[in-house]
């Protein structure tokens, strides 16, 4: 099937012409269109596709690899696939244009509870059919039409993201090669003894009707009796209570017992107590009579381990099929297993009376039942966490159920020291606690799961028969005993040929009906999408062991920690040496964004802009109460008053790549991506501002960058320019997105637009030919090496404006095939930037004083006072100064005029002339105004940190917040009275 998928990508893509940019630039960036055709180009010129050939000849240090955490084929992109690939493209990009063979290999999961649920939902809509009206074949063919139609979006959705995957390599997890692997590892895993069969608890969901991992259930706190819809069932239920009740001893005494699940009752086959409690010592041992099922054998057992004499009545009740510290307990005490529930959630035989009825139906009958027994004590509110099934809504049930394990004692152990030794780093290092904590207490990983779509286990249960065709050896499903593991059903009936007693024995095989854990072949991704087990498969030779595992940290064990202990086992090789751990994305307020809640922001929202009216739908079709409906509601109107405007991928990946400087949690302001919408904004408008002054015919001079620039700016933007170069490679190299993010925020707008273009102007205007060359060519190798710093964060963006710059002999095809700027220490003169920094200050010490006193626009002068060793320093370039201040004039003088203001920066002296530019009686009235307000601030914001109880009522973050507001407010009171003083004394 995917074969399929990749010839269709290769349709798509054949033959796509350059997009035409002959026509002028648009007046302003248009993310639509300069969004529009790149990525078609870029594929079908096969950018992205990886080497072999040329990988098996470099050392590891010249190669790239990373696979994609393989979404769900029934995904849509949301923002943390957003997040995820635009981290990963960042980091896929800057490998290739450093000139690595790079390989990002995508993938999509077969994702088997989450793709079979929705197609079994699709025909139960449509034809009112189930799969079982269908047959495993036949319906399993179904999902197979679905994914074909359906499946592929998510994927579309990544190349909207402008996302560099080698599509060439596209995997599929049912993919033949890939299934070829997960037969092959489970065989191998099985000789070795590593998977086992077993009767054991799962986690159970009866509307599904199979086994689910632990990150498919979703706990809520519930911390009261609150009512909830439950699948096929029909009303509201009571959850967030305890019963207690009694049971008859057979010495006529009673013993009271509590439970939160009242139907498990059916499933009791003992009462458990501790062997030290002078209050039950008389009862170990003795028969309890079951109100409901007389004929069960019960008893009162003593168990130190569970019991805490001190909680409760210091008696509880036993249901070792049901509970997992039960299951435990039963053990210990060689108690029955009683399952008393079918694979759909119903009361079996085993529950007597009750056997048919749904599982909390059963619960409020057996309340009344005991009531009218006599035998039911009270209810009471219980604070519990409720497991529910992510996929349907179910609640979890723990249930009995042969299923195959994996032995990860071992393999976690290796895992382990393989951080320990350095082998693997995991970044950033906090996470390593997560890592140490769940390996060391690994429990063994089920791995079977009761569904049809996915790899069926290629397990089969021998049976054994005479000559005569009766059975002599009647098969255990429960235990490893009659079941042999093969790669093929030829091979399985030639290992089971062991089981014969006699020679004329016939044997029979029948393949398990479960289907693997979909993290089973997640785990072997790393290698099985290169061809593994066949190693001598040039891609697994080229590109196995990979470089980097990033991912959210949310899925370090379930998906991390199992690739590491797959590869380690089946390569004896770690499948890669760093793991990068990105950090989750949380709304505004830090709230868990959740489909349920209807704060969920999907990525197409920002890209391509939505209505607040439809933000509030998304609440209003929420799951949440009325009350809480409209605190998430006026939450919306709150942030998004008019919903938000389209702002398109490049700044959505530029964005999200800022907030990773947050830690472990991100709390998303869509504010900052809009912030980064108008950036592009910026960068638009240099390159044309740049083109205008590059002007017809212009060719830069090669190996300009050798050698350094005579005229102060000019030195002072390639030491810039430089600087940035070396911290964005210390910051890629760190994996510190944000501040890579901030650097070149930072470069760009302050360093380049506001200060750079500024100063260049003078030169521009004049005609000294050879400071126009100069400046001409710093601008362009400033603008052409910025762009290729960004690249691998906005590729549509710098893709579109490198194309537009002129032709140079070192211009790529593609920007994204271009060579990333190496540092050039050499160009970084921290004399230069120290004369800058001097000047920068006095420059923006004058704007304030024209900003506070309204002068802008009125271009007066300013003189400046200092020392002689900075006169030196600055007076050569005063006519810079006068530029950027936007002031009528600067001088540097030992004599200040008389009517002058005067703010000191940190070297120098500014003095202002304000005669006859300024009305000093109103402005000292306007100031003093500003000056009240801000006094009535500070003493509000006194008295409340003053009120009794103010140190420990209020919540630090709040407390701290506070505190440097009072610090800005009492700095801006003594701006404002400096402020006033100063027009006072010219007055």
């Amino acid at each position: 099937m995917a074969e399929e998928m990749k010839s269709s990508i290769s349709t798509i893509i054949r033959n796509v012409a350059k997009k035409d940019l002959s026509a002028p630039m648009a007046a302003g960036y248009d993310h639509t269109q300069v969004e529009s055709h790149w990525n078609t180009w870029w594929e079908s010129r096969r950018f992205y596709r990886a080497n072999e050939e040329r990988a098996l000849t470099l050392p590891p240090s010249q190669k790239f690899v990373m696979m994609i955490p393989p979404p769900n084929v029934t995904g849509s992109l949301h923002l943390g696939h957003a997040l995820t690939s635009s981290i990963e493209d960042a980091l896929a990009r800057w490998s290739r244009m450093q000139g690595k063979e790079t390989l990002w290999l995508p993938g999509v999961d077969h994702a088997g509870i989450a793709t079979q649920s929705v197609v079994e939902k699709q025909i139960f809509k449509e034809e009112g059919k189930t799969r079982h009206d269908y047959g495993r074949e036949e319906f399993t063919n179904k999902i197979w039409q679905w994914k074909e139609k359906y499946g592929n979006r998510i994927c579309d959705q990544f190349r909207r993201m402008g996302v560099s995957t080698d599509w060439s390599r596209m995997c599929f997890t049912l993919d033949d090669k890939l299934s070829k692997a997960v037969v092959e590892a489970f065989v191998r895993m099985w000789e070795k003894g590593l998977i086992y069969r077993a009767n054991r608890l799962v986690n159970w969901s009866c509307y599904l009707r199979t086994a689910i991992s632990d990150l498919e259930v979703e706990f809520e706190d519930i911390t009261e009796s609150t009512w909830l819809k439950v699948p096929n069932h029909d009303g509201l239920y009571e959850f967030g209570v305890i019963h207690s009740f009694d049971y008859q001893i057979e010495t006529g005494e009673k013993i009271t017992v509590a439970t939160t699940r009242l139907e498990t009752m059916l499933g009791d086959v003992a009462v458990a107590v501790h062997p030290d409690d002078p209050r039950y010592k008389h009862l170990i041992g003795k028969k309890i009579i079951h109100p409901f099922i007389p004929e069960r054998e019960m008893r009162v057992v003593a168990d130190a381990q569970l019991v805490d004499m001190t909680f409760g009545t210091g008696a509880v009740k036993i249901t070792p099929a049901h509970d997992y510290r039960d299951f435990e307990c039963g053990e210990r005490n060689g108690l029955a297993t009683i399952n008393i529930f079918t694979e759909d959630g119903k009361i079996n035989e085993n529950g007597g009376r009750y056997a048919g009825m749904m599982r909390f139906d059963c619960r409020n009958q057996i309340e009344k039942d005991l009531a009218e027994l006599g035998l039911y004590k009270e209810k009471a509110n219980n604070a519990m966490r409720l497991g529910f099934c992510s996929r349907s809504g179910d609640v979890i049930e723990p249930y009995l159920k042969p299923q195959w394990y994996v032995n990860c004692n071992d393999l976690a152990a290796r895992a382990c020291e393989a951080v320990r030794n350095g082998e693997l780093k995991i970044l950033p290092d906090f996470n390593e606690k997560t890592w140490f904590r769940w390996l060391e207490n690994i429990k063994d990983w089920c791995i079977s799961r009761q569904l049809w779509w996915g790899h069926r286990c290629p397990a089969y249960l021998v049976t054994v028969k005479d000559a005569n065709g009766e059975v002599k050896v009647r098969p255990r499903n429960d235990s490893n005993d009659n079941w042999v593991c093969a790669r093929n059903h030829e091979e399985a009936l030639q290992k089971a040929q062991k089981f014969k007693i006699a020679e004329t024995d016939i044997i029979e095989i029948e393949q398990d009906e479960d289907v693997l854990d979909t993290w089973f072949s997640s785990g072997l991704f790393p290698f099985s999408t290169l061809g593994w087990p066949n190693v001598e498969n040039p891609d697994f030779k080229a590109f196995y062991p990979g470089t980097i595992l990033e991912t959210g940290h949310d899925i370090l064990f379930f998906w991390v920690a199992r690739m590491v202990m797959m590869g380690l086992c089946l390569t004896d090789k770690l499948p890669f040496n760093t793991v990068y751990l990105h950090a989750m994305i949380r709304d505004a307020d830090g709230e868990k964004m959740s489909k349920s809640k209807g704060n969920v922001i999907d990525p197409e929202e920002v890209i391509d802009g939505t209505t607040l009216e439809s933000l509030i739908q998304k609440v209003e079709n929420s799951n949440l109460s009325q009350k809480d409906k409209v605190k998430y509601i006026e939450k919306r109107k709150k942030e998004f008053p008019e919903g938000i405007p389209a702002c398109g991928s490049d700044a959505l990946r530029i964005g999200l790549l800022s907030f990773t400087i947050q830690g472990r949690d991100i709390n998303l302001k869509i504010s900052k991506v809009i912030s980064f919408r108008q950036f592009m904004n910026k960068l638009w408008n240099v390159m044309k501002f740049t083109l205008s002054n590059l002007g017809e015919g212009f060719v830069p001079i090669e190996g300009f960058l050798n050698q350094k620039p005579k005229i102060l700016v000019n030195q002072w933007m390639v030491s810039r320019l430089s600087n940035t170069i070396q911290l964005i490679d210390t910051h890629f190299n760190n994996y510190d997105f944000g501040e890579a993010v901030q650097v070149l925020y930072s470069y760009w707008l302050h360093e380049f637009c506001d200060i750079y273009l500024e100063a260049i102007k003078p030169i521009m205007r004049s005609d000294d030919a050879e400071a126009k060359t100069e400046t001409l060519n710093t601008l362009f190798s400033a603008v052409e090496k910025g762009l290729l710093l960004l690249h691998p964060m906005i590729p549509y963006v710098t893709e579109e404006l490198y194309q537009r710059l002129p032709e140079f002999s070192w211009k790529r095809e593609s920007i994204s095939i271009a060579e990333y700027p190496k540092p050039i220490p050499e160009l970084i003169d921290p004399e230069v930037e120290r004369t800058m920094d001097i000047m920068m200050e006095i420059i923006r010490t004058a704007r304030s004083i024209f900003q506070n006193l309204n002068l802008v626009g009125k271009k007066p002068k300013i003189y400046l006072r200092t020392s002689q060793e900075i006169i030196n320093l600055i007076e050569p370039h005063i006519n810079t100064i006068a530029t950027l201040s936007k002031a009528g004039s600067a001088s540097c003088t030992t004599e200040v005029p008389h009517g002058c203001i005067m703010n000191p920066s940190r070297d120098v002296e500014v003095y202002l002339e304000l005669a006859g530019m300024v009305n000093i009686e109103a402005e000292v009235k306007k100031l003093a105004k500003k000056r009240d307000q801000m006094q009535k601030l500070i003493e509000g914001l006194r008295k409340k940190m003053s009120l009794p109880q103010y140190e420990e009522k209020t919540p630090e973050n709040v407390k701290a917040e506070n505190s440097n507001k009072l610090a800005t407010y009492n700095e801006e009171l003594e701006k404002l009275e400096l402020e006033i003083t100063r027009l006072k004394e010219l007055s």
